[in-house]
């Protein structure tokens, strides 16, 4: 981890007398790291916002109970999961409730007219194409390969840190990292873009 701030005993006073100052550390330090392992983990960039703010007020509320024992940002991407997890579980529900009739009409007007008109296939290019090769291929991933490589390989936590945060073994983490670079590799050759390394 990446903490900067130690985790004394004054400073862990601070924390759950919820001193501004003390908080407002935590937040400087943890809270791009959590928004952009929010965005990898496949949240929108709105979506990514509102699991940040969630985390921080869920720390908050739960401080006193922040024993020092783990570093904050490890603690913070633990209550991260946990956020994401019940968003994922939310989304799944309401897609059931979505008929696909529904969605795709959504996409026309009341004329039978596109809304917002498909970009066209060549107007991607260089950076672009690249990005959404690599969404698409990070989207063919299970939700728990996606979490335990934007934990390893994005935030480079350790896999006993990646581990306490998805409450799994490190011989789990090892797997599912091994799992989610093989299909990103066979994923990424598959459309083209040459062997990686």
């Amino acid at each position: 981890m990446r903490d900067v701030v130690q985790l004394d005993a004054e400073y862990l006073g601070r924390l759950r007398r919820r001193d501004p100052d003390a908080l407002q550390s935590v937040v400087d330090e943890h809270g791009r790291r959590l928004y952009r392992a929010a965005r990898g983990m496949g949240h929108s960039a709105t979506e990514a916002e509102d699991l940040v703010q969630d985390v921080f007020v869920t720390f908050i509320d739960s401080v006193e109970r922040f024993e020092g024992r783990s570093q904050v940002g490890t603690w913070l991407f633990g209550i991260l999961h946990h956020k994401s997890q019940e968003r994922r579980r939310a989304v799944a529900r309401e897609e059931l409730n979505d008929p696909v009739d529904q969605i795709f009409e959504s996409q026309f007007d009341g004329r039978g007219s596109w809304i917002r008109t498909p970009a066209a296939p060549d107007r991607q290019a260089g950076a672009a194409q690249v990005a959404d090769a690599i969404r698409a291929c990070l989207d063919g991933l299970s939700p728990a390969q996606r979490d335990v490589f934007q934990l390893r390989e994005v935030e480079e936590l350790s896999a006993a840190d990646a581990g306490k945060i998805l409450v799994l073994t490190i011989t789990h983490i090892g797997v599912l990292l091994h799992r989610a670079r093989t299909k990103l590799r066979m994923c990424l050759e598959g459309k083209g873009w040459g062997r990686l390394r």
